[in-house]
């Protein structure tokens, strides 16, 4: 198969739209037009082949790419951009026309070139065992402007594959860690370790926060004060806090029930029920002489520095009849799930009488103590007494431990013991995370982000992630690399912008594995 000369290539590089008009005219002119999409990361033999096979199937062969922004196959990914792609798809001499799909999956695409044959590789034939639940749209998309779908037979090469073999950008510790981790999961079998969670019946507990971003541009000094002045650009609200956690378990999870308070005063209940996923059932109360908590940041809108932040809340404990019809209700709904989540951000809320019923009618209780600007030094896990699994990062355990340094494992294991967790996840940043399970000893996990948005709320997902794992009983190495797949795919989120999407984990969970 040749390469043609660069002018020609190109000239085959057009627009979706340009794309529609040439296959129009070829299919005037009597031609019939197959078209191939995909990410086309690394352009290999199984490539070459599918596309034979495909262009067999009529007279010209077009083919559509994903565009960088939405390749979900995490960070890093693609390892080559969408121009760059394109160039070498429109190098091969079979290729007749090549564009970058302007959408995130194939059907508008398709609807708008409308080709004869639309041709998928074998992989895809399996309508169950497609991640995104897009191929029966594709197909009807297709089918819509007379076309049809063809899946190809010739043997199949993984780009991911080849990319994590040779083209690693990772370091030797984590490309060494995946090598091992290959050799104990396969890439479906963690997809359906998760897909069992699904049936789990879950209860968050705590906090509702509301996350404001305000986006500002340095002007310079004021001329009159020692004050760095900033023009205002922009602003945008988040639902964060147990919201968030809420939002992040119902992309796998189907019942989800929230139990939280919002404000007597300036509630923002008509802005948190419009955030929250259809599948979270929230029971709100309503904390006396208090607005829902607003933690309003000031950023730097080019690099995203948060330059600095504004509580907006009260965060005294709850007054005798809020607590106690706090207690009522935790007393006859805690029993009643699988799995309990609390999510103590310290603001409150969660007065000792809370914790106790707590802990005395979970069946299996997760909890995450976090610090912050408003209880550094003396909001710590340790006013938990019973926890069957603890979500903390390095900092929060040694406040807790009063130890800066030292080896941590012994801080995990003296934890555990004082608070009775038979499981105990610490994340340490761009050091992983480090997983103890008392039956089973310790799993560690790299980090695999590459570079960070933002760390706000990351913590968050990684408990509303791996809680439900640790509830099912799921191997510790299995928590692991799932606490650092969810770490590095919130750290690319702004704020708490969206929760962690199922589908893109499944992608980034399947690249790596393979």
């Amino acid at each position: 198969m040749s390469i043609v000369d660069q002018s020609r290539t190109a000239k085959k590089i057009v627009s979706v739209e340009e794309l529609a008009e040439q296959v129009a005219a070829l299919k005037s002119a009597g031609k019939r037009v197959v078209l191939c999409h995909g990410v086309f990361d690394l352009l290999h033999y199984g490539h070459i082949l599918h596309f034979r096979e495909a262009r067999g199937q009529g007279d010209a062969l077009v083919v559509t790419l994903t565009p960088d922004v939405y390749v979900n196959k995490g960070p890093g990914r693609p390892a080559f951009t969408e121009a760059y792609r394109a160039q070498m798809l429109a190098a091969l001499e079979i290729v007749d026309f090549v564009a970058i799909n302007r959408w995130p999956a194939a059907v508008e695409m398709l609807k708008t070139v409308q080709p004869d044959v639309y041709a998928k590789g074998p992989d895809y034939r399996d309508n169950e065992a497609d991640l995104t639940g897009k191929i029966q749209e594709e197909e009807a998309a297709v089918r819509s402007t007379g076309g049809r779908i063809y899946y190809t037979e010739d043997i199949s090469f993984s780009s991911s594959t080849l990319i994590n073999r040779h083209l690693s950008s990772y370091s030797l510790e984590v490309n060494d860690y995946l090598t091992e981790l290959r050799k104990t999961f396969t890439p479906s079998q963690v997809h359906g370790a998760l897909d069992s969670l699904r049936k789990l019946r879950v209860l968050v507990v705590g906090e509702a926060i509301i996350d404001e971003y305000a986006y500002v541009d340095q002007m310079g000094k004021s001329s009159k004060e020692p004050v760095l002045a900033m023009r205002y650009i922009s602003e945008e609200q988040f639902a964060g806090g147990t919201l968030a956690i809420a939002n992040h378990l119902a992309a796998f999870v189907d019942d989800v029930h929230l139990v939280t308070f919002l404000g007597a005063k300036d509630s923002r209940e008509e802005f948190v029920r419009d955030r929250l996923a259809p599948n979270v059932r929230p029971t709100f109360l309503y904390k006396k002489d208090s607005p829902t908590i607003v933690k309003r940041r000031y950023v730097e809108n080019y690099l995203l520095s948060k330059l600095f932040e504004v509580y907006i809340f009260n965060d005294e404990f709850l007054d005798p009849d809020d607590n106690e019809r706090f207690n009522a209700l935790l007393a006859a709904e805690t029993s009643k799930y699988d799995l309990v989540i609390v999510a103590d951000f310290g603001h409150g809320i969660l007065t000792q009488e809370a914790i106790d019923t707590i802990q005395s009618n979970a069946k299996f209780l997760a909890v995450n103590t976090q610090q912050n600007a408003a209880n550094i030094g003396y909001h710590t896990i340790s006013r938990y007494s019973r926890v069957n699994y603890v979500c903390t990062n390095e900092a929060e355990l040694r406040a807790d431990s009063r130890a800066r340094l030292g080896d941590i494992k012994p801080l995990i294991q003296a934890l555990a013991n004082k608070v009775h967790a038979q499981n105990t996840l610490v994340t340490q940043g761009k050091r992983g995370a480090l997983f103890y399970r008392a039956d089973e000893g310790w799993s560690w996990g790299p980090a695999f982000a590459r570079s960070v948005t933002d760390r706000v709320g990351t913590g968050d997902a990684v408990l509303s992630w791996t809680a439900p794992m640790v509830a099912a009983g799921l191997p510790g190495p299995m928590v692991a690399f799932v606490a650092n797949v969810i770490g590095a795919e919130a750290a690319q989120i702004v704020g708490n912008r969206s929760a962690v999407d199922r589908v893109a984990t499944y992608k980034f969970i399947e690249s790596l594995l393979k």
